[in-house]
């Protein structure tokens, strides 16, 4: 009897389940979007009942398509967008207020008060991170503080926290009746909670931002043989499908695009940027605005850690001008309009909707679109949110290379921008560096595939997923030196004009 891996992909957009094949190549697929909630300027936030139902429906609508049985899924993965956090009630399985999105600047004042009072870095020597909006922990406490409800029943120890991950791992376990509350190191170390080190929380920590532990998940590897619970009669699987499996989307991907050794670095183009850097089993500190994270745990082996650029908006900006400007109706016809023109026309859209991620971490900034003239038209603009990703990319890279000692010689991409190949060849061009695109572009939700499938013995390690993985094509840097230093230097001066916008005070 053939046997697949399934994958839930829980996204900032949407929700996706993908069934895998051994040779890990995508059966069959279903997707749903979910709305994005903004209460006000800045705030993000998702329904997490919405995000729920969805992922039920994903999940029976693929095993419709397929007509594969629940039966046949050797074992389950997650991942999930990271940071967002939903606080519910473990008796009735209710949420005390939607979840709040790793893209929400809502904390801002939480995080200014507790850089006042220990510095930005207060906390990166134990969690590698530094205080940002970004990061889950101030979330959890800005829900406490403001939900009466979620904060009496925290107090009586009735009350379960958790990044997207546990929420949906504890739906598909059971939910009120017995599922199964836990995250990965992955998710764990983008808390602001978790002593990166020891992969435990930090009590003096949870003390300072008044987050009780008793409402936390237990940390668990990222991928477990000690299967942490099985899917529950009445789900959308089915009974008993070993739940092993989650990562965070970014340490997913990383895993997905196989780089297993100290060195390899990937960077993924979806609603965020991100890019990582294998670091191998020692985390190493950041000087130039980058995080020091977990890349991934595999049972009982030592933790592989990453150093992590994070960028808020890339393709959420292309989504913001199709929904709020207007300028196409579909996220793929930007390509279109963009290459209508030579180039950007001296135009520049740096896109800090909720401040500047690394290497600045400068939450005051907001975003800008600089250097209009009459010249300029919406071709000029659809080009220049195009290569916002890639500058950001650049600032990164840049600082990565300085972190690291190691100049970057090749970039491997993937997600959903990857596609766009004028994004890609600018990309190449502004690194100077060949961008390198998958056989497999979904290597988020492989990623998570491969991390379930390890657990139960479905793969046999990481040396046979290296063998597995390929390249579609690969875009090789051509453009002029003095071309790139001074689109690059209009960057630069696009970035400094978004800063401090607003008040600090």
């Amino acid at each position: 009897m053939i046997e697949y891996i399934g994958a839930v992909d829980q996204g900032t957009t949407s929700t996706r389940f993908i069934i895998f094949d051994h040779d890990g190549n995508i059966v069959d697929f279903d997707q749903k979007e979910h709305r994005q909630i903004f209460a006000k300027p800045g705030w993000v936030e998702h329904d997490p009942m919405e995000i729920w139902d969805n992922t039920r429906e994903v999940i029976q609508n693929t095993l419709e398509k397929t007509g594969i049985p629940g039966s046949r899924i050797k074992a389950l993965g997650v991942t999930n967008q990271r940071e967002t956090v939903v606080v519910w009630d473990k008796k009735t399985g209710r949420p005390f207020h939607n979840a709040v999105v790793w893209q929400c600047a809502r904390t801002h004042d939480i995080c200014r008060e507790l850089i006042r009072d220990g510095g930005q870095d207060r906390f990166r020597k134990t969690t590698g991170l530094p205080v940002a909006t970004y990061f889950s922990g101030p979330k959890i406490k800005w829900i406490l503080d403001q939900v009466p409800a979620a904060k009496r029943a925290a107090q009586k120890g009735d009350a379960l926290f958790g990044t997207m991950e546990t929420w949906v791992i504890w739906n598909l376990t059971g939910g009120p009746d017995g599922g199964v509350h836990v995250t990965d190191v992955t998710n764990a170390s983008r808390t602001l909670l978790m002593d990166i080190h020891s992969l435990s929380w930090d009590p003096e920590i949870l003390s300072i931002l008044g987050i009780p532990d008793s409402g936390l998940p237990r940390i668990v590897p990222s991928s477990d043989p000690e299967i942490w619970g099985v899917t529950s009669a009445d789900g959308p699987m089915g009974a008993c499908v070993p739940v092993c499996a989650a990562l965070g989307d970014q340490q997913a991907a990383l895993f997905g695009q196989a780089c297993f050794e100290p060195g390899e670095a990937k960077n993924t183009y979806g609603t965020g940027c991100f890019l990582l850097l294998n670091t191998g089993t020692a985390p190493m500190a950041s000087t130039h605005g980058l995080i020091s994270t977990l890349g991934y745990q595999l049972g009982k082996e030592l933790p592989v850690y990453a150093l992590e650029g994070s960028i808020a908006n890339a393709g959420s900006l292309v989504q913001w001008v199709r929904d709020n400007l207007g300028l196409i109706e579909t996220a793929s016809q930007i390509e279109a309009l963009a290459s209508l023109v030579a180039d950007n026309g001296d135009v520049y859209c740096v896109p800090a909707f909720s401040g500047l991620f690394a290497p600045y971490w400068r939450p005051d900034a907001r975003g800008i679109i600089a250097g209009l003239t009459r010249y300029a038209n919406k071709s000029h603009i659809a080009r220049a949110v195009l290569e916002a990703t890639a500058f950001q990319t650049r600032d990164i890279v840049n600082a990565m290379n300085l972190d690291s000692g190691v100049p970057l010689t090749t970039l491997k991409v993937d997600g959903g921008m990857i596609h766009n190949t004028l994004l890609m060849q600018f990309q190449a061009d502004l690194l100077n560096v060949p961008v390198i695109r998958p056989k497999v572009a979904e290597t988020t939700s492989l990623g998570a595939a491969y991390a379930a499938g390890l657990a139960v013995g479905f793969w046999s390690g990481t040396r046979e997923l290296k063998l597995k993985w390929a390249v579609h094509s690969i875009l090789k840097p051509n453009m002029d030196e003095q071309v790139r230093c001074k689109v690059c230097a209009g960057w630069e001066k696009a970035v400094e004009r978004t800063l401090g916008w607003v008040d600090s005070g």
